[in-house]
């Protein structure tokens, strides 16, 4: 039998979809299941965005384009950057990706070499860790603690770096918890990046999707052309999961490299899905803080009634539409926690273990679902403790 490669026993996946999996096979078995563990907007993709994917597909927009993505979208990147980050990127730094995925991969790709230390979020979003393991990059892991609010600290980020350090990578607001790191926070840690010569890969997938606070991007501090990397897309707060679209601002010789990336792997994101993306970004954004505000009444909701269930302890969280309960008082594992809600209440949630071993002790549920159901939720995980 012939062997694969050592790097394809090395990556993983995502507990989300296997977690998906389960659910959808006790739902064949005709068992009601509430879901919590997919990270997706309860909402439909807006029309107008809709009629410019049918528009351009009605054009003719179907074939091949720029690997780094057509010049128009490019473009109106540039502005949305200059509005939201205050600094107005080069076009040579924006590149177009197939959803923000292959931002994260590619930056690491370009970045990392075996033995190299990437430091991350833990819990955090798998790929971080799924990449720099396939890599053979040594995993650094920054606890995220309760009392902290789930806040990446500098300083222990700083008492992580050696001499091998060649990478940060920051989530905020953050998958699975929630937190949303402060300006100060986010200027240190560029700071030491600069200090210390390190890379730092800022994913702000969830950058417009805030309560009461703002979202602040490290990437300021050099406008991404000396070691930062800002990668953000449109699945979340467009509702575009399905049509995976994204971007990427680099340093100038990153995106020269991540060209060549990008025809070797998928030669191009879909031409129709620029055009959507372009509408995306210039129509009409009223929908945004709506949904946010739906959104708020829902985070609200699952907080105070994860609060009501013995052994939980639920903080509020600050951004994304995750909330991230202590279940320590249940006396039982994460794992075991989240298989007692789904065979026993018929609710699917994920265990913090499927975002690091710092998730030890905790679960996250998606409340992007109706308010109705987390009522429900809620009463079924109580009859069933």
């Amino acid at each position: 039998m012939v062997n694969l490669s050592k790097g394809a026993s090395r990556i993983y996946g995502e507990a989300a979809f296997e977690v998906l999996a389960k659910a959808q096979e006790l739902e064949r078995q005709k068992k009601s299941i509430l879901h919590f563990e997919i990270g997706e907007p309860d909402i439909e993709t807006p029309k107008n965005i809709i009629r410019a994917g049918i528009r351009a597909i009605q054009e003719k927009k179907t074939h091949y384009t720029p690997s780094i993505g057509i010049m128009e979208l490019r473009k109106v990147i540039q502005d949305e950057v200059e509005k939201t980050r205050g600094y107005r990127p080069d076009l040579k730094q924006v590149v177009i990706t197939p959803g923000l995925k292959p931002g994260i991969f590619f930056s690491m790709l370009a970045i990392v070499d075996p033995g190299d230390e990437v430091i991350y979020q833990d819990p955090g979003y798998p790929t971080y860790g799924s990449v720099a393991a396939f890599l053979g990059a040594q995993q650094v892991m920054v606890p995220l603690l309760e009392e902290n609010e789930f806040r990446m600290s500098p300083d222990d980020i700083r008492d992580r770096i050696t001499k091998k350090t060649k990478l940060i990578v920051v989530n905020s607001p953050q998958n699975p918890t929630g937190s949303v790191m402060t300006k100060s926070e986010m200027e240190e840690i560029a700071e030491l990046a600069e200090q210390h010569d390190i890379y730092l890969v800022s994913d702000e997938i969830y950058s417009k999707m805030t309560y009461d606070t703002h979202h602040y991007s490290p990437t300021v501090r050099d406008a991404a052309k000396e070691r930062t990397v800002l990668l953000d897309g449109f699945s979340k707060y467009y509702a575009m999961t399905g049509w995976r679209l994204g971007y990427m601002v680099v340093p100038h010789a990153m995106a020269e490299r991540l060209k060549d990336f990008l025809v070797s792997a998928v030669s191009c994101t879909a031409a129709f899905t620029q055009w959507a993306g372009i509408e995306a970004l210039t129509g009409d954004q009223s929908f945004i803080p709506e949904m946010m505000a739906r959104f708020k009444e829902k985070r609200d909701r699952i907080v105070e009634g994860l609060n009501s269930v013995p052994g939980f302890r639920c903080q509020v969280p600050k951004g994304a539409f995750y909330a991230f309960p202590n279940i320590k008082g249940t006396g039982m594992t994460s794992q075991e926690c989240a298989d007692h809600l789904l065979n026993k209440a018929g609710v699917a949630s994920l265990p913090g273990t499927a975002f690091g071993p710092y998730g030890e002790g905790y679960l996250r549920f998606s409340y992007a679902t109706t308010l109705k159901n987390i009522d429900s939720a809620i009463e079924r995980i109580k009859r069933s403790m």
